[in-house]
């Protein structure tokens, strides 16, 4: 994800990255270079002493451990994910997965958001 991340920096484009807070939240922070991270929870990084972002998302890149043929996905069970996504219908959800990680099906709760795409590498 660091050299899309890289890549959309150099072109002016706005990225906005989760700090993991207390159960199940998140901060959204802007970044404004890799060079500025720090360790978080859960082994994840996010942008040191930068302003948190206010206003609407265009895009929305989702992690997962596992991703069905529906565009569900199976999270780390914190609950992170799915408490922000509901408040962001409009918002375009894309999830990103290696091979490995797609699955025919996956165990759905009531929750759950639906993706509106799956990107794959090969």
């Amino acid at each position: 994800i660091y050299p899309l991340i890289e890549r959309m920096l150099k072109a002016g484009i706005t990225v906005v990255t989760p700090k993991t807070l207390p159960k199940p939240r998140m901060q959204h922070l802007v970044m404004s270079s890799l060079d500025e991270l720090e360790a978080g929870v859960f082994g994840t990084r996010h942008p040191a002493n930068a302003p948190v972002f206010t206003g609407k998302y265009d895009l929305i890149i989702v992690p997962g451990l596992a991703f069905d043929h529906l565009n569900f996905r199976l999270g780390y069970g914190g609950g992170y994910y799915d408490n922000f996504l509901v408040y962001h219908p409009e918002t375009y959800k894309l999830g990103i997965c290696y091979p490995f990680q797609r699955m025919e099906t996956i165990p759905l709760e009531s929750h759950d958001v639906e993706l509106e795409e799956i990107l794959c590498k090969d």
